[in-house]
């Protein structure tokens, strides 16, 4: 019988992490949903449970170093952590909003760092747990009017590997998953031009945010017990062509 775990996923009262919230509700670990939307977060936990599963809401909006830190401290102890919210501001670098650059290096790569910081304390004193970062193709692959995105999602890139082995001599494993176009409210906010990115996949479409959810929580699983430092590419094949 597999034991319960905590799981804390960030951003996840929609898209990917709503769906890794679910899945990993559905194999039995105990799920902290994590956001700034109490009613999205509420039926995300509410889904959870109605299906057997156990869960919880703790709200937090990550840009703010007091609301991460209570996070954590209310998270607890954690075994697995999926770093997974964020923003990606369409613009031209010419005309990028400096405080929307910074409002995105602090919720897309300093939130993770501090928050991971405050947690793996805990996992590495108890000899395990997982870290799964959530990046993207855009970090790989020149993708106008993204670049601020693409470029603090190279920086998870380099974090994960980073991490992986300052963490694993103590047992924690920390991987990445690198989408391309999935059908969240981000993907469909780009209109018309959505239709491009799916073009520039091998398989002509977006992902279902469940289709990357199933890879977060395999990274986080004993089967993927000698993964580590990997940016695993979830992209319908867009970085290879």
């Amino acid at each position: 019988m597999s034991v319960m775990r905590s799981v804390l996923i960030t951003g996840s009262t929609e898209g990917i992490g709503a769906e890794s919230a679910r899945v990993f509700g559905a194999q039995g670990d105990d799920v902290i949903v994590s956001g700034r939307d109490a009613a999205k977060g509420a039926m995300v936990v509410d889904d959870i449970v109605q299906n057997g599963g156990s869960a919880r809401f703790v709200p937090a909006d990550l840009t703010d170093l007091d609301e991460l830190h209570d996070l954590a401290a209310e998270a607890g102890d954690v075994d697995v952590l999926v770093n997974n919210a964020g923003m990606a501001p369409v613009s031209a670098t010419v005309g990028q909003d400096p405080e929307v650059f910074e409002k995105t290096l602090a919720l897309n790569l300093r939130a993770p760092y501090f928050l991971t910081q405050a947690l793996v304390p805990g996992m590495m004193e108890r000899g395990r747990g997982a870290i799964v970062n959530i990046s993207t193709i855009a970090a790989v692959v020149a993708v106008p009017f993204l670049s601020v995105y693409g470029a603090t999602k190279a920086a998870i890139n380099e974090l994960t590997r980073t991490w992986a082995a300052e963490f694993a001599d103590r047992g924690v494993r920390v991987n990445a998953v690198a989408p391309g176009p999935v059908e969240t409210s981000m993907y469909h906010s780009l209109g018309e031009r959505a239709k491009e990115f799916d073009e520039g996949t091998m398989l002509h479409r977006a992902a279902a945010p469940k289709e990357i959810a199933e890879v977060v929580a395999f990274l986080a699983s004993d089967k993927a017990s000698y993964m580590t430092g990997a940016v695993v590419p979830v992209d319908g094949g867009g970085s290879a062509l």
